[in-house]
């Protein structure tokens, strides 16, 4: 049974329902952050947000929503970066951009993504895309020769910080599939993925595929196992209660011979 309400996506900055919120926002007036937190401004507070959102994992859905809820009647735009970007700052990613921006845009407290945003905010990011305050955690944020690349926006007051969650990272998520690998290759494997697409030589494809026959035979034998020592056991039992319920012969003749005058 499909649901009535139908889940709206966050729609891209260059989406017209982007452009259109964008064009009714009077940045004219200046919100401070007392008028956001009493709840007395007289429009949607536009929060930027930004980051990788690589394997996108309960750390980063927490830190959306703190972004949504520091405020009410808050419009969260989510700055998502590129490849590139993020290749030549930090490294690799799992994902893909386009997979990244998809996931962003499906997370419920996400109103608006942006496309390959900048590594560092300039005043001109700012004002185009009329943002009130920027939100991220406390800790100094360094990037090439920059010590903290929020540094400016702190000054300008336009900085409100989140806390971070450490209840898992991207990094994490990786090291668990690096410390197991041989149990995902194998899986992968199983699943009819070719040894080129795990970047398998001939000699691990052909070791894997062995343990996963071991395996099945050490399954079944337990299975066998298993079986025979049910068996057993019902064996056993089937024994003791039916000697247990059957007279034996000679200890019935005693009695009769004693019964007898």
């Amino acid at each position: 049974m499909t649901s009535k309400r139908q889940m709206k996506l966050a729609p891209f900055t260059e989406d017209e329902q982007a452009l259109e919120t964008l064009k009714f926002c009077d940045y004219s007036i200046k919100i401070s952050k007392e008028m956001a937190i009493s709840g007395t401004a007289p429009r949607l507070i536009r929060v930027y947000t930004d980051g990788i959102y690589d394997l996108f994992h309960p750390g980063h859905a927490r830190q959306l929503m703190q972004a949504k809820y520091l405020f009410p009647n808050v419009y969260l735009i989510v700055g998502v970066c590129s490849d590139k970007k993020t290749k030549e700052n930090k490294g690799r990613t799992v994902m893909d951009e386009n997979e990244r921006y998809e996931v962003v845009r499906h997370c419920r407290h996400v109103d608006e993504v942006v496309l390959d945003a900048p590594w560092t905010l300039d005043d001109e990011f700012l004002n185009r895309h009329k943002i009130d305050f920027v939100a991220h955690d406390d800790a100094p944020y360094a990037a090439g020769s920059n010590d903290d690349i929020y540094a400016h926006i702190k000054t300008k007051g336009m900085f409100v910080a989140t806390q971070r969650t450490d209840i898992v990272s991207t990094s994490d998520i990786v090291a668990r599939i690096v410390k197991d690998y041989d149990v995902y290759a194998r899986r992968n494997l199983a699943r009819g993925y070719s040894a080129e697409q795990l970047n398998l030589n001939l000699i691990d494809q052909t070791k894997y595929l062995v343990e996963d026959e071991l395996e099945k035979v050490k399954e079944k034998l337990n299975g066998c196992l298993e079986y025979w020592k049910k068996k057993s056991k019902d064996f056993v039992g089937n024994f003791i209660t039916y000697h247990l319920e059957t007279p034996n012969p000679v200890e019935s003749k005693v009695a009769e011979e004693d019964t007898k005058p």
